[in-house]
Order: structure tokens, then C-alpha cells, then sequence
């Protein structure tokens, strides 16, 4: 709860990925994937329920054997790859008798996200008077993107006047982490990003998204480096 207001979590872990298969079963640092965010929520002082939202009855299993609460399986035909998170997450809103606030969705594949980033989300959503916040992390090289045309030649995407790398505003982009919005704002916007979206910032090390055999590479990585392997 935030100054009186319930705030509902949902875990998102669907059993399709077609890019790492059973990844959100995959063992990382001695736990399953998704028993990352699970804890992650229990940490958290805000939030008032987490539930599970997956369409996979062996993750579900997994999820109850980490103390995680599934109350239900996602309809299949919301756990397809061109299926919207929204719809997914609103369902799940709609499928518990409680009423909430705030909705925070919290993607099985961020492990290293803490339950202080989810709390930071929606103290800054509550100061700023914001009905969505999302978090991002720096993109230093952003600036330097380039697409190839038709013809085979190399594009900038952002305008580059001559200016060192040092010089060049910081870019951000979302890491997939930690979504806060206000429940009926976002059955009408439908989306996490509008013009009243504000970013809460991550440090990279806490902004790995599981989304390939690399990704995971990087994720034990920084176990290792941090005694946590």
C-alpha cells in the first residue's frame, strides 16, 4: 500500500519463447528465473499482492514451490507471441476479487531488479502526481545507431553534429524491469507509454532482460563479479 492505496503486482512468466526455450525455468545463481521476481515483490513495502500470470502449468508448479501465488492459468490465447501485455495484465487485475490501485508488472525475465526499484517507481509516480512510470536504463551508444538502406549504405538515426561521445545527451531505454500505473488509466490508455510516462532510472548492472542464451551469459557474469555465484 502507497499513502492508502493498494498496489497489485503481476509476475509475467508465459511458457512459449521461442528465443530461449524454458527460460523462465532456467536455473540462475541456484533458483528458477522467475523465482527472481517473486522475491523481488516480497521485498517490496508497497505492494499489497503479487500473483503469478502464466500460462504454463509447470511454471505455475515452480512458482508455488518459491512461495509465489497462482491463482490461475492465463487463458492460452493470451499467452501467444503476438498477444498484448496489456491485455494479459488486465485480465489478471480482473481475475482476483480484490480491488487495487496501482497494477505493477514485474517480467519474469529481470532478476535483478529489487524490490526498492519497485517501491522507487511508485514513490516517484506519487510524488510527481504521474499515472505511469517505467523504468529505463542509459543507453550511452544510442546516439550512434545506424540502419542500413535499401542500397546498402549506412544511415544515421539520430542527427550527429561532429560531437564527442562524451558531449552527446544521455539516451535511455526501458530495461523491462519494473511497470507502475494507475489500474484505470491504463484500461483506457492501453499502453505503459504516453506523454505522462515518467522513467525511473536503473543502473545497468540491475537491467539485464533474459532474453537470449547471451543474456544469460551476462546474468552470471555479474553473479560471479558480485560473490553471488
Amino acid at each position: 500500500m502507497i499513502e492508502g492505496d493498494r498496489v497489485l503486482a503481476v509476475i509475467a512468466g508465459r511458457g512459449g519463447s521461442k528465443g530461449l526455450p524454458g527460460k523462465n525455468l532456467r536455473d540462475l545463481g541456484g533458483k528458477p528465473l522467475i523465482a527472481w521476481s517473486i522475491e523481488a515483490a516480497r521485498q517490496s513495502r508497497h505492494i499489497d499482492r503479487a500473483i503469478v500470470s502464466t500460462d504454463n502449468a509447470e511454471i505455475a508448479e515452480v512458482a508455488r514451490h518459491w512461495a509465489g501465488d497462482v491463482p490461475f492459468l492465463r487463458p492460452a490465447e493470451l499467452a501467444t507471441d503476438e498477444a498484448p501485455i496489456i491485455a494479459s495484465l488486465l485480465h489478471a487485475v480482473d481475475a482476483v476479487a480484490e480491488r487495487y490501485r496501482y497494477v505493477v508488472l514485474l517480467q519474469a525475465t529481470s532478476p535483478f531488479r529489487l524490490g526498492s526499484d519497485i517501491d522507487a517507481a511508485l514513490e516517484l509516480c506519487r510524488k510527481r502526481g504521474a499515472a505511469a512510470c517505467v523504468s529505463v536504463t542509459p543507453a550511452p551508444k544510442a546516439r550512434w545507431l545506424q540502419e542500413i538502406d535499401a542500397t546498402g549504405h549506412l544511415v544515421a538515426l539520430f542527427q550527429n553534429d561532429g560531437s564527442r561521445r562524451q558531449e552527446l545527451e544521455l539516451a535511455y531505454q526501458p530495461n523491462g524491469a519494473v511497470y507502475v500505473a494507475e489500474i484505470d488509466w491504463l484500461r483506457q490508455q492501453t499502453s505503459f507509454y504516453t506523454q505522462e510516462t515518467l522513467g525511473y532510472v536503473m543502473p545497468p548492472e540491475r537491467s539485464v532482460d533474459i532474453d537470449s542464451i547471451s543474456d544469460v551469459y551476462v546474468a552470471e557474469a555479474i553473479l560471479r563479479a558480485s560473490g553471488r555465484a
